[in-house]
């Protein structure tokens, strides 16, 4: 009887890919790639808490100074006189002596001024009057003419109550009569420099004004006694005139006269 063999089964072979070494390889680092990523930023976090936790407070207050911001915008500002005050008996006494130190410069420069201008108005008085200008107008009687010449007269017009002279800047100007001076001014109304005199002839009351005077040559002032045919003043152009020369005005017991034919009536 022949024996017979079983037959073997033949080995059954896995049909699961073996895994590649490359492959492999790949995806461990890929994953210890990811691991590093999450990692490190956390471990670098940590890292610096502990860092700055264990900073010294002078390293903090280093910063802190480095770190000051100064404004762009501010402005320095002038205090205000008085915007403040003295509080101490010795700031009381300085503020004081200040203030009358102040004052007294004041008052000093005060009386200069005043020094100087009287100088300057005597200066220009002087210098105003020549020496060959006579001090008493020719002519004899109780009433003379104020000017011992001029050109001719000024054209009259309505409402100018006195007589324009035409005559030259300088010109001596005397008082009419006796009487005595009741104003006398640098600045008049439209009259300019002009000089007023009261008297009294023959007992008739008369008023003499003599307006236009040049500046500084007035030689009278108010309440002087003036004789006929003394110098009270020169002639100018001063105050709303035309040109340089006499307006005289001539008033006879408050009423206002031709003062040419007034002259030519009394004058001697």
């Amino acid at each position: 009887m022949s024996k017979r063999v079983a037959a073997t089964a033949p080995a059954t072979r896995s049909t699961s890919p073996r895994p590649h070494p490359v492959r492999s390889f790949l995806t461990v680092a890929a994953v210890a790639g990811m691991v590093a990523t999450v990692a490190i930023p956390a471990f670098a976090a940590a890292d610096r808490g502990d860092v700055a936790e264990a900073r010294t407070l002078q390293q903090v207050s280093a910063d802190d100074a480095q770190s000051l911001v100064v404004a762009s915008e501010g402005s320095p500002e002038t205090l205000a006189r008085g915007g403040y005050s003295a509080t101490t008996p010795e700031e009381i006494e300085a503020a004081k002596a200040k203030e009358a130190a102040e004052k007294a410069a004041k008052a000093a420069l005060a009386a200069r001024l005043a020094s100087a201008s009287s100088s300057s108005s005597s200066s220009r008085s002087s210098s105003s009057f020549s020496s060959s200008v006579p001090l008493v107008s020719p002519g004899s009687g109780t009433v003379r003419r104020p000017l011992a010449h001029f050109n001719n007269f000024g054209t009259p017009y309505a409402g100018h109550k006195g007589t324009d002279y035409m005559v030259g800047r300088g010109e001596p100007i005397y008082a009419v009569a006796d009487g005595t001076v009741v104003a006398s001014s640098e600045s008049g109304p439209g009259w300019g420099v002009y000089v007023k005199i009261a008297h009294n002839i023959g007992g008739v009351r008369v008023t003499s004004l003599y307006a236009h005077m040049d500046w500084g040559t007035r030689r009278v002032s108010v309440g002087d006694k003036v004789s006929v045919g003394q110098l009270i003043g020169q002639v100018g152009s001063t105050g709303r005139a035309n040109g340089t020369h006499l307006h005289l005005e001539i008033r006879i017991n408050n009423g206002y006269t031709n003062a040419e034919s007034w002259l030519q009536a009394n004058a001697g």
